[in-house]
C-alpha cells in the first residue's frame, strides 16, 4: 500500500501576503477572521497559534506591505531634485495605485481610516505610518535647501503636507476607480503648484 504523502507544510511568509491582499482590499473591519483563515489557508485556531491575534496579523501584513510595495516612493525620493523627487512621488505610486495586479490604491491610506472605538489602536498605528511619510518627503525637500534647487526660505513644512496629502487623495480617487489619465491630470495641477511654493520670498 502507497504511503499518503506528508501534509504541505504551512508556507508563513505566503499565508501572510495572502492576509495583506484581503486586508488591503477589504480593510481591517471588513475582513473576518474566517475570510482570513480561509485566504490562507489555514483554519482559525492555526491562524491565532502562528499570528496571536488579528490586530497582531495585520500589523504583520502592514509591515509586509511597507517592505514589498515601498519602491514608487523610495525610488521617487533618489531622484536629483525635490521638484523631480515630487513629481515622481505622485506619479509613480499612481501608476502602483492603479495597478490591475493588486488591490487599487493604499493599503497604509485605506486599511483603517474609520471604525469602532476599539479599533482605535490599529487607526493610530496607520495614522503613525502616514505621518513617517510626511516627515520623509519633508526630509528631501531638506535635502534640495541643501542642494540648492529649494529655496531656504520656502516652507517645508507646508510644502510636504500638500504633497502628502495630495499622495493619499490619489489612493482614495483610485479606489473609488478614478482612471490613470484622471489622476495624471491631478499631479499635473499639483506640480503646476510647484514654482509658487518654492518662490525665493521678495526683497522688500
Amino acid at each position: 500500500m502507497a504511503k499518503r504523502g506528508r501534509p504541505r507544510a504551512f508556507e508563513r511568509t505566503e499565508a501572510l501576503r495572502a492576509a495583506m491582499n484581503l486586508f488591503w482590499e477589504q480593510g481591517y473591519e471588513g475582513t473576518s477572521i474566517s475570510e482570513l483563515a480561509a485566504g490562507m489557508g489555514i483554519n482559525s485556531p492555526s491562524l491565532y497559534a502562528a499570528f496571536g491575534s488579528k490586530e497582531a496579523l495585520f500589523r504583520e501584513a502592514v509591515a509586509l506591505y511597507d517592505a514589498t510595495e515601498s519602491d514608487a516612493t523610495a525610488s521617487a525620493l533618489a531622484e536629483p531634485t525635490a521638484r523631480r523627487s515630487m513629481e515622481a512621488l505622485l506619479r509613480n505610486n499612481l501608476v502602483a495605485y492603479t495597478d490591475p495586479g493588486t488591490p487599487r490604491g493604499c493599503m497604509i491610506v485605506l486599511a483603517a481610516n474609520t471604525g469602532k472605538t476599539r479599533n482605535e489602536e490599529v487607526r493610530e498605528y496607520l495614522a503613525e505610518y502616514r505621518r513617517s511619510t510626511i516627515s520623509v518627503v519633508a526630509d528631501r525637500l531638506r535635502r534640495g535647501v541643501a542642494d540648492g534647487d529649494v529655496p531656504p526660505t520656502a516652507d517645508i513644512a507646508a510644502i510636504s503636507a500638500f504633497f502628502t496629502t495630495v499622495l493619499h487623495g490619489l489612493s482614495i480617487q483610485a479606489r473609488d476607480g478614478a482612471s490613470s489619465a484622471e489622476l495624471q491630470q491631478v499631479v499635473d495641477v499639483a506640480m503646476a503648484a510647484w514654482d509658487g511654493m518654492v518662490r525665493p520670498a521678495a526683497t522688500p
